[in-house]
């Protein structure tokens, strides 16, 4: 049985429901911040270190190493969630979380900073994981899927403010932006006073504690190795506007920060409104995936047309609008498959396939891209992959009778 011992509800509405909902958002930001707050201050780290053998490949890893971490890792924090309960191992990352990402602030070894990183990574898996499983616990249908949604919205809006952030605090050095870290203690209090421990709704009316059931269903691994598996892919279509925008701008001749910073912001909100549209949907998400993955595909075929910036953006919008829908989508199908007892470990096996994807999307474009001649050529095979994906799982909805599963989902959706 979890540590944390569940109370009798959970609210639903009112100044503590706000509180605690904005603290999960928050929470589900850190990750987001370890992943782009030091990209504009790695030309600052390389020259510092210029004189540490194997330094030109090792300070980018400054910046990557906690994403692969937090993949390996996620599962790992996902059982341990659901046998020491969430709150308890949130608050302990989320502390442990500021001491390691500010370490680089007096550690002088590359070395060093790069197992700092490692710590930051698992910090990371912890946090995303439990914030994640708090969400899926304190609410159902509907309005699970509209905060899951926020999370997405969030996360989204906050990779471009980090952004900007990291690089205005760079400007007075390489290391003050990792002073950003220490953020994670200002909420960690409120978390521990805000957050209960999980309650489920049964109803609108009637509320439950959440405990295990002995007498459960197994573990669902059939059907989480098939949605980790499209968010994995999933991972790769979402984050390569983001990734890749300035590469492509490049290309096109579009040198100066300030269109690229520009141009990376309209994407980001597109990416918020999908996700604004996806939480007033009331569908199930294998409904869903197949438009909003053919939405994206388009997205990827404008930017491979494309022959100027305008239009290249047109295209990012275009793809932006399904990835912010994309991605609540697939958290919402894994966890209308898991209980309370397997909620944890499902959402770290999830967490873990979103920032695998995320690692690997870099290494791929640059082996499509050595094979067909140019990155703009690599997203647009991106784009018949994802045009693929889509109609296979139209084919395969229409092998299943009904949504299985999800039934739940759909009918309180619809309701």
């Amino acid at each position: 049985m979890p540590a944390d011992a569940p109370p009798p509800t959970t609210d639903v509405s009112g100044p503590a429901h706000r509180l605690r909902i904005s603290l999960l958002m928050a929470g589900s930001c850190l990750p987001v911040l370890g992943a782009v707050l030091l990209a504009p201050v790695l030309p600052k780290m390389q020259d510092h270190f210029e004189g540490t053998s194997g330094a030109e490949a090792l300070v980018p890893l400054v910046l990557t190493i906690p994403a692969l971490a937090l993949a390996l890792l996620a599962p790992f924090a996902g059982m341990i969630v659901d046998r020491l309960g969430r709150r308890r191992l949130l608050l302990v990352a989320t502390v442990v979380y500021a001491l390691c990402g500010t370490a680089p602030l007096w550690l002088d070894s590359l070395e060093a900073i790069l197992a700092s990183r490692v710590l930051v990574g698992l910090c990371e898996a912890a946090i995303m994981t439990c914030c994640t499983t708090l969400i899926g616990d304190y609410y159902q249908g509907l309005q699970r899927a509209r905060y899951l949604s926020l999370q997405t919205m969030c996360t989204a809006a906050s990779a471009t403010v980090f952004f900007v952030v990291g690089g205005a605090a760079g400007s007075a050095g390489w290391r003050v932006p990792f002073w950003l870290y220490a953020v994670s203690l200002l909420i960690a209090p409120l978390m521990a006073i805000a957050l209960p421990s999980a309650t489920t709704r049964t109803s609108s009316e009637h509320r439950t504690p959440l405990v295990p059931d002995p007498e459960r269903h197994p573990f669902p691994w059939r059907q989480m190795r098939a949605t980790c598996a499209l968010t994995f892919f999933g991972a790769m279509v979402f984050y390569t506007v983001p990734v890749e925008m300035s590469y492509l701008l490049d290309d096109l001749g579009i040198t100066s920060s300030g269109v690229i910073g520009l141009a990376t912001a309209v994407a980001s909100a597109a990416t918020v409104i999908g996700a604004m549209v996806f939480a007033r949907m009331r569908r199930a998400p294998e409904q869903v995936l197949p438009p909003v993955l053919a939405l994206c595909a388009i997205g990827f075929g404008l930017m491979y047309l494309a022959d100027n910036a305008p239009f290249l953006v047109a295209g990012a919008v275009v793809n932006c609008l399904g990835t912010g829908m994309l991605l609540p989508a697939l958290l919402i199908r894994g966890m209308s498959r898991l209980e309370f007892a397997d909620r944890g470990r499902g959402t770290g096996l999830w967490t873990s396939a979103m920032f695998g994807g995320t690692f690997v999307l870099p290494l791929a474009l640059l082996g499509v891209e050595k094979a067909v001649g140019s990155l703009a050529s690599a997203v647009g095979m991106l784009g018949v992959a994802a045009a693929l994906v889509a109609a296979g799982l139209v084919w395969a909805q229409r092998r299943t009778a009904g949504v299985g599963p999800y039934m739940d989902v759909a009918q309180e959706h619809a309701s």
